[in-house]
């Protein structure tokens, strides 16, 4: 029967990738094909999702800056709209609870504000994957609606903590001093793991083990142990390297939580109408979002794309009606409606969150009126000065091209990214880096409005960002606004390389094959020049 889930996912899943979504919205519509069909899921199922959610919470560990929870716009933007939002739906909710509408009737004000409380939250599952995706967990965007979503998460568990009734084991007081106490030795650990399969048996141990495992015998929440276990060795030199080597795993075992979703149950009619109802509100979350991250002072395009990924229901909300069904509080079809509009709300953020830039750049004038006249201090605007030659993406291939085409044309080259922690990196290796995103409207517009006869004009954009996805809309941009210089761009596969000349890339190159003759041009001239030694 596992066998037959797991066709039915693969099967829904190619279709929807077929239609431009998403595959996780084809394991969403699966689930409920399957329960339609009658089957129950099996033991695969239910530890797929487990540990899927446990490796996803683990690899934000890994990437999580604890500073980044201590600026307002993250503990503030999270805290208020949690607080507006339970206030509104739950007042809303109350009113057709007075309605006498059945499945509200029983319904007091306590529990209509739970349910609104449960419908607070935003998915940290849906937004990782699309900022992977986008390779945006990086930028800006990324990092507050992350750091928001962490904040939702800890009054999560906070909540789950109280609402059971039971306290951690007095054992849980010598958690903090353990993990202060072992780190390191995890970090000698992860030194001699080499950069094979050790490194993800390593992760896979912090994870489940010493996280999920560990805090759960103390009476903590494993999802809380997984997360925990990825901020204590996130400073790591390793960090990176293992996110990466456990994002296969990661991505295989969260089928498994989108298929679980769709199985929890079947709605009848007015359920959906319900449901619907919820759905037909999330502009209201997406709408205060916006307005709270702009009051915060980040641009419009900043909080517009931060506020498409938190455009839904969460998995968070499934787990407080859960909870408040064991205890009697509210009956079960309540869980069914949550995670029918739960599952909507992934069907229609995902093209929603595709289309982000585009929208962004079609109501750009409309949104900017929203800004605050002081500007967040991450969020001021580019100047790239006299740059003639700038590289978007300065990772491995960005860098190689910016430290090649430096040597030969001088201080006309840049190089910029979206990651502050990566520009500051550089910065202090002496290269000239600077804060930026190239899919980024505002970006362009102040180059060009900012270009002078005395100052340089940016003549060759090389693309080098690490998701293909990314380089697109970033050539795309720059081919609708009209810009003058060549393009260039890297790519992982053939299939994109072809693609990115289609939409009008000067230039594309397939790295992994270009690498070969890189290195055979560094070994030939290392050849040469001992042959000329020797004459």
């Amino acid at each position: 029967m596992d066998s037959i889930l797991i066709i039915i996912a693969f099967a829904l899943g190619f279709s929807a990738r077929q239609i431009g979504l998403p595959p996780l919205v084809g394991y969403l519509v699966a689930g409920f094909v399957i329960k339609a069909s009658g089957v129950e899921g099996g033991a695969l199922i239910v530890e797929l999702s487990d540990v899927g959610v446990l490796l996803l919470l683990f690899s934000i560990g890994l990437k999580l800056q604890l500073r980044s929870l201590t600026r307002p716009e993250v503990w503030g933007g999270a805290s208020i709209h949690m607080l507006i939002t339970v206030l509104v739906f739950g007042s809303g909710i109350f009113l057709l609870a007075a309605a006498d509408l059945s499945k509200f009737a029983a319904l007091d004000f306590k529990l209509c504000l739970l349910i609104a409380f449960a419908l607070s939250f935003s998915s940290t599952v849906f937004a990782v994957k699309i900022l992977e995706g986008k390779a945006e967990m990086s930028s800006l965007h990324g990092r507050v609606a992350i750091g928001i979503l962490i904040m939702q998460d800890v009054i999560a568990v906070i909540f789950l903590t109280a609402s059971t009734g039971k306290l951690p084991s007095p054992w849980a007081l010598l958690v903090p001093v353990i993990l202060f106490a072992v780190r390191p030795l995890l970090f000698k650990i992860m030194d001699r793991c080499g950069h094979g399969e050790l490194i993800i048996l390593f992760g896979l141990l912090l994870a489940l083990v010493a996280g999920a495992a560990g805090f759960e015998k103390v009476g903590l929440k494993p999802d809380l142990g997984a997360l925990i276990l990825g901020m204590l060795v996130a400073s790591h030199s390793k960090a990176s390297e293992m996110a990466k080597a456990l994002f296969s795993f990661k991505e295989l075992f969260l089928v498994g939580f989108f298929l679980s979703i769709g199985l929890k149950g079947l709605p009848d009619m007015e359920a959906l109408g319900i449901a619907a109802l919820f759905v037909l509100v999330t502009p209201f979350k997406v709408a205060l979002f916006f307005l709270l991250l702009t009051r915060f002072k980040l641009r419009a395009r900043t909080a517009l794309l931060g506020s498409f990924s938190l455009a839904n229901y969460s998995e968070f909300g499934l787990i407080v009606g859960a909870i408040a069904e064991a205890n009697g509080w509210i009956s079960s079809e309540w869980l069914v409606i949550i995670a029918i509009a739960l599952s909507t709300t992934f069907v229609l953020a995902s093209p929603l969150n595709a289309a982000a830039h585009n929208i962004y750049n079609r109501f750009a004038e409309r949104l900017r009126p929203y800004e605050t006249k002081t500007r967040h201090s991450d969020d001021q605007p580019i100047d790239p000065g006299d740059a003639e030659i700038a590289i978007f993406g300065m990772g491995r291939v960005g860098s190689g091209a910016y430290d090649f085409l430096r040597e030969r044309y001088g201080d006309v080259v840049i190089g910029c990214d979206s990651d502050p922690l990566t520009v500051k990196m550089h910065q202090a290796s002496g290269r000239n880096v600077i804060l930026g995103d190239p899919t980024d409207l505002d970006f362009w517009e102040r180059t060009a409005s900012d270009s002078q006869e005395d100052r340089g004009e940016i003549r060759l954009a090389l693309l080098a960002m690490p998701k293909y996805t990314a380089n697109m809309e970033a050539a795309k941009l720059m081919i609708q606004i009209g810009f003058k210089g060549l393009i260039a761009a890297s790519a992982r596969f053939d299939d994109e390389v072809i693609a990115l000349k289609e939409a009008g890339v000067h230039a594309a190159y397939n790295f992994f094959d270009d690498a070969g003759t890189g290195l055979a041009e560094h070994v030939f001239e290392i050849m040469e020049n001992q042959t000329s030694a020797v004459r």
